[in-house]
Order: C-alpha cells, then sequence, then structure tokens
C-alpha cells in the first residue's frame, strides 16, 4: 500500500514536471513573439504582450524611466530600481530586455522591464 501511494506521487511528481517544461517551447498560436523590435512594437503595440529585445539605454527620463532603442526605434521602458543591473550601466552599454509592452489609452506605448541584463560593455 505504501509502495503504490510512492508510485502515485512519483508519477504525479514527473507528469507536473513534464508539463512544465514542456509548455516552455510553445510556439503555436499565442506564443511570445521571438523576433520582434522597437519599430514594430510602437507600429502595432499589443498589450501585455511579452518581448525580449536588445539594444541601449539612451537616456534616463527619470528616477524609473528610459528612452530605450534597438536601432529601429526609440520606445520608454520602465525599469523598477530592483530590476535595474548592479553594475554601472551608460549609453553605449549594450543590455537585453525581458519586458511587457504597456499600450496606452492615449500616447505611445512603454514597456515595463521584467528583467535587464548587461549584454556588453
Amino acid at each position: 500500500m505504501l509502495r503504490s501511494k510512492w508510485l502515485v506521487a512519483s508519477f504525479v511528481t514527473a507528469l507536473v514536471l513534464g508539463v512544465g517544461s514542456s509548455g516552455a517551447q510553445y510556439t503555436g498560436p499565442g506564443a511570445a513573439k521571438g523576433a520582434i523590435n522597437v519599430a514594430e512594437i510602437l507600429k502595432a503595440p499589443v498589450d501585455d504582450m511579452a518581448v525580449v529585445l536588445r539594444g541601449k539605454l539612451l537616456k534616463q527620463l527619470s528616477a524609473e524611466k528610459y528612452t530605450f532603442s534597438d536601432g529601429t526605434g526609440e520606445i520608454v521602458v520602465e525599469i523598477d530600481n530592483h530590476r535595474f543591473p548592479k553594475q554601472p550601466v551608460t549609453e553605449t552599454t549594450t543590455v537585453e530586455i525581458h519586458a511587457e509592452v504597456d499600450k496606452e489609452l492615449f500616447g505611445k506605448p512603454e514597456l515595463e522591464a521584467r528583467s535587464v541584463s548587461i549584454v556588453s560593455q
């Protein structure tokens, strides 16, 4: 009896872990776009869409807002202080930003950073 409970628990654990890892590779409808850039976001913003962009923080606009460019356009990105890299970042530092698009009712869309990492100094 104890052995069968252990087998059931092991099966459930394997099933849960298997589903979690296979979901990360989903590429069908609704999957986060991998090949997107600032120009595409500005042209057709989708609220709450997850994006990954590489580029530079050109200018600090306020305590947590920056102008970001990937070479195709510029967009404002909000980076909470606890998500900002610990290393110094300048306008020449290449960063990778994992963010969500924040489609404003009026005005241009912005990004809300989930993580920011330095790619090269």
